[in-house]
């Protein structure tokens, strides 16, 4: 009986240590503020060996082309380009959404390097894999 119970003890303890390895941010708005925001936390995940994969959609999908840096953002001054591409150098797979390349005219050779057109198929798989923890912004 003993055993049995130091064995439910050690399983309960080993699962309440057990966290959310993996991020999913989608950024959607056109606010300069909360994209950097998403971008924060997605790199304070990283930092923290999460695996963190960001989706980019509507206005936020600009900021992953090439010489639509946006403005810079206090206190470092840093664009919410720098900032994404300081998540991608970090290991964070950065994806834009399938709708944005057909609709705004734009080629998958106008973004930055280490920003790929999303497949929604495997998106919505990545996102229905426990363990998958998601934010909006």
């Amino acid at each position: 009986m003993k055993h049995l119970i130091a064995l439910g003890t050690a399983a309960l303890l080993a699962t309440g240590t057990v966290h959310a390895e993996e991020l999913f941010v989608n950024i959607h708005s056109g606010s300069a503020m909360a994209q950097g925001a998403g971008l924060v936390l997605a790199g304070q995940a990283l930092e923290q060996k999460a695996t963190v994969r960001v989706l980019l959609c509507d206005a936020a999908g600009d900021m992953a082309v090439v010489g639509k840096e946006g403005p810079k953002l206090k206190p470092r001054d840093v664009s919410t380009q720098q900032m994404l591409q300081g998540v991608i150098k970090a290991g964070a797979k950065v994806e834009l959404c399938a709708l944005y390349l057909p609709n705004t005219g734009l080629k998958p050779t106008d973004l930055i390097p280490g920003v790929t057109p999303a497949k929604p198929a495997d998106v919505a798989a990545h996102l229905l894999k426990p363990g998958v923890n998601s934010l909006a912004f």
